[in-house]
């Protein structure tokens, strides 16, 4: 028998493409179609966070460090390139979702509204009717955090850039944290956080501070939502650039276990429950995993006598096989990404995708 030449990963990306030309041309059967339904019939929604690397237009912005990424830079980022990072990024939402795509979807390392725009009205995903909240940070490179929604799950009714200002360190911009209020299934508040939290550049003790600076804020923000509602639905997601354990998280966040007998104004962290199907992390550095992309909830949201809950071992990590590949340096596999080092290699990103499902409890009455 001839060995087929079809990798898992190509399978993977056929699958896809034949489930995106369905869509988009109408040609799924009814039986596949009523997959694709409203957060009333469904009684969950699929909330995604995503580090999509480096997500440039190919212009150059003159208010900002983002000359690597033009066909004259360093990179030689050229339109080629960047409609392959389109695609590719709409191919791993779809994946995530399966049959339906997610409801809510985080992102970070995008440099405007010009390439969500380009995201969510010039691919597949336009079948979808995502819309997008997206504010402008500081940042040097440019770089920054938005939300993508399907409006018939979620709506938002508010949203804020929470600018940071280290007062340590006023040379250092860095990316807002984008705080959104919405509502699903036009009754249940619910409260996101969209993180990127500064890097390690310059080595983690030199950086410590400032991811619990960033930390603090947040939880200062999170303290005055709980004063207000103790039982408040509060979903923060983002690539905290630390682990769970790390002090930004556990002390400055406080974000705990989600085993920890969960009370209703504390933060948990899911990603402190480690998927037995996927014990390493979200993105490999020199050989190691880290899980610096996370889901943390209110502990409200650990019940499942709340409106909106998740359950405590809720929080996954994507890996799907077409997102990765062979660490020829180390063992094991490694995120197949887009650029090694200054090399293109025309894959997806240096980190997965990782999402939970948040369920819908439509018996338990308003109160």
């Amino acid at each position: 028998m001839a060995k087929s030449i079809i990798s898992k990963g190509n399978m993977v990306n056929l699958k896809i493409s034949i489930f995106l030309l369905l869509v988009t041309h109408c040609f799924l059967p009814d039986a596949f179609c009523q997959q694709i339904k409203t957060i009333d019939e469904m009684s969950s929604f699929r909330v995604m966070f995503y580090n999509v690397e480096n997500l440039f237009d190919v212009e150059d912005d003159p208010l900002t460090a983002d000359e690597e990424f033009t066909p004259e830079g360093e990179r030689y980022w050229n339109n080629r390139k960047f409609y392959q990072k389109i695609n590719n990024t709409y191919k791993v939402v779809m994946a995530v979702g399966q049959w339906n795509p997610p409801a809510i979807i985080g992102l970070c390392e995008i440099e405007n509204r010009f390439v969500l725009n380009k995201l969510v009205y010039e691919t597949p995903l336009k079948k979808f009717d995502y819309h997008i909240v997206h504010e402008e940070s500081p940042d040097r490179r440019g770089i920054d955090v938005a939300l993508i929604y399907r409006p018939e799950f979620f709506n938002p009714i508010h949203h804020e850039a929470i600018p940071i200002a280290f007062p340590f360190d006023s040379t250092y911009p860095t990316r807002d944290v984008l705080y959104i209020k919405g509502l699903v299934s036009n009754n249940d508040t619910l409260h996101l956080f969209v993180n990127h939290w500064p890097s390690r550049y310059g080595g983690y003790m030199a950086t410590q501070s400032k991811r619990e600076f960033v930390a603090a804020l947040v939880r200062q923000k999170v303290d005055s939502l709980f004063q207000f509602q103790p039982g408040a639905a509060i979903l923060i997601m983002g690539d905290f650039n630390d682990d769970p354990q790390d002090t930004s998280l556990s002390e400055a966040l406080l974000a705990k276990n989600p085993e920890d007998n969960p009370q209703q104004s504390e933060l948990y962290n899911l990603m402190l429950a480690k998927d037995p199907d996927w014990p390493d992390g979200s993105l490999k550095y020199q050989g190691n995993w880290n899980r610096f992309d996370q889901i943390i909830v209110s502990g409200g949201m650990l019940s499942d006598t709340s409106r909106l809950f998740v359950n405590k071992d809720g929080g996954k990590i994507f890996h799907d096989d077409f997102l990765l590949e062979q660490d020829e340096t180390h063992l094991g596999d490694k995120p197949n990404r887009t650029y090694v080092g200054f090399k293109y290699n025309g894959g997806f990103s240096d980190h997965l995708p990782v999402f939970v499902d948040v369920f819908v409890n439509s018996e338990i009455i308003d109160r």
